[in-house]
């Protein structure tokens, strides 16, 4: 295909998987708009309406895990227009579900799909690219991938209003048609390297994928649990959380001596840039995703904006996103990614510390403005953190790597969701107010206030790790 295509090849290729990367990046934050809709549909409180949102990222979580053997056993074109199939299959079964347990099913069957395709576009880009473009690249394909969840929201807001919350679901079936029509011209059909799929190849880790899949189940079970119910539950659930973490690591440490693959390869984390990276991605995954869940839910429950108007008051901060990791992107090379990934930290601490300025009389510009802020540095996190913790590596090392530190970031992710959730619902009741009520009060209001500090003071504990991104110039020589 290189020689076919010539140069350009590369920058089509990074094309392709980009196209998917947004409808996957779409499906995971836009049906957040609709949830409030949705619960009302289905007479659902809030520690069930947020699994809509955690049950896609535990899947998407574990299925990034398999991604290495996926590409090793059938190649990138079978395993990227396996995943957009799923994908396209899960959105219309969402769309057209009956009941809510169609519905989480079909946000499960979207999980799966976003989590194996994740990791893919790095492994590209580290690969394809040369070191002195790959920041370029990087920025390139976060601009694109980022205008697809900037401008959903807004879209899916208006589709809510006008058509209802299944629409939404059906956002992702024009890219999931059109990156199936890429992936089959530009595509290949070879494993990472060049080399051709092996469906001979070592069979995957089962035990490995069902130890961190329990474990995480348990993880956001134990969230939930802590809130409601009793706290012989909430123990029990996580202290089986910690023990499944043990347990897989012991088995990942041992599968080698026994002449299998492990599902992660625990001597990635022996390189102290991508461990700190790998630290910093769990912690501002929490963060993040964490937020994406809060705000629609604060603009709609506690300013009472309808969904349109929440889809739309994020679209300047989508926009701004989407300049700032075109800027950042050309900067990876030449500002340490510690500098970066810390200043992108701060700003996203400072974006939470200042929500509480936010009132019911407030102008919505101070709105747009906080949320511009946090973007901005979002923008500065997104683009240098992975390459800047993978660089370093082996090349051999790299699919692995980039499954695990994904895999670390959306389990932040997950837990975040359901974090935020919990204390929310737990400071309203420790408030006297819950989001059943029509009114906004001063203790809801005080409630939502206390969940976003609780976001910056996570963002704060992260930047302690960033600043350990310290790339030794002889460990960088490796990696290129």
């Amino acid at each position: 295909m290189s020689r076919r295509w010539g140069p350009r090849y590369r920058w089509l290729l990074l094309l392709s998987v980009m196209v998917g990367t947004m409808a996957s990046a779409m499906s995971s934050t836009i049906v957040n708009v609709a949830i409030p809709d949705m619960s009302r549909h289905f007479a659902l409180g809030q520690d069930r309406a947020q699994w809509v949102s955690s049950g896609f990222m535990v899947a998407m979580t574990v299925s990034m895990l398999t991604t290495p053997w996926l590409l090793s056993r059938f190649g990138y074109r079978a395993t990227y227009v396996g995943t957009m199939a799923l994908l396209l299959l899960g959105g219309v079964a969402g769309g057209l579900a009956p009941q809510y347990a169609v519905v989480l099913i079909a946000r499960v069957a979207e999980g799966l799909a976003a989590g194996v395709v994740q990791p893919i576009p790095a492994i590209i880009m580290l690969r394809a690219f040369e070191p002195r473009e790959q920041g370029r690249a990087g920025g390139v394909f976060g601009m694109g991938v980022v205008l697809a969840p900037a401008l959903g929201p807004s879209i899916g807001g208006l589709l809510v209003d006008w058509f209802g919350w299944r629409s939404i679901f059906f956002m992702v079936v024009p890219f999931c048609l059109l990156s199936i029509a890429l992936a089959y011209t530009f595509v290949p059909t070879s494993a990472p390297g060049g080399a051709a799929a092996d469906r001979a190849a070592h069979r995957l880790d089962w035990r490995g994928l069902l130890l961190a899949a329990g474990g995480t189940l348990c993880l956001l079970n134990g969230l939930v649990a802590l809130h409601g119910s009793p706290g012989v539950q909430a123990a029990g659930l996580l202290g089986t959380a910690v023990a499944a973490l043990g347990v897989f690591l012991w088995w990942q440490r041992r599968a080698p001596a026994t002449g299998r693959t492990p599902l992660m390869n625990l001597a990635l984390f022996t390189h102290r840039t991508y461990a700190m990276g790998s630290i910093v991605a769990f912690i501002y995954g929490i963060a993040l995703f964490g937020s994406t869940y809060l705000l629609p839910v604060y603009m709609q429950y506690a300013l009472h904006l309808p969904a349109s108007h929440a889809g739309t008051i994020l679209l300047p901060a989508g926009l701004v996103l989407a300049v700032t990791i075109g800027v950042a992107g050309r900067l990876v090379h030449r500002v340490p990614t510690r500098v970066l990934v810390s200043t992108g930290l701060v700003l996203l601490a400072a974006s939470f510390a200042l929500m509480p300025t936010v009132g019911l009389a407030s102008p919505l510009w101070l709105l747009v403005a906080w949320a511009i802020l946090g973007r901005i540095g979002l923008g500065c996190i997104l683009s240098s953190l992975n390459i800047g913790a993978m660089r370093p590596l082996p090349k051999d090392l790299i699919p692995q790597a980039a499954s695990a530190i994904n895999f670390l970031r959306m389990l932040g992710g997950a837990a975040g969701v359901s974090l935020c959730a919990i204390v929310l619902e737990w400071r309203l009741a420790a408030h006297g107010d819950s989001l059943a009520a029509t009114q906004t009060s001063a203790g809801r209001l005080l409630a939502f206030e206390e969940s976003f500090l609780m976001l910056a003071a996570i963002c704060a504990l992260a930047v302690l790790a960033s600043w350990q991104l310290r790339e030794r110039p002889e460990a960088a020589g490796t990696g290129q």
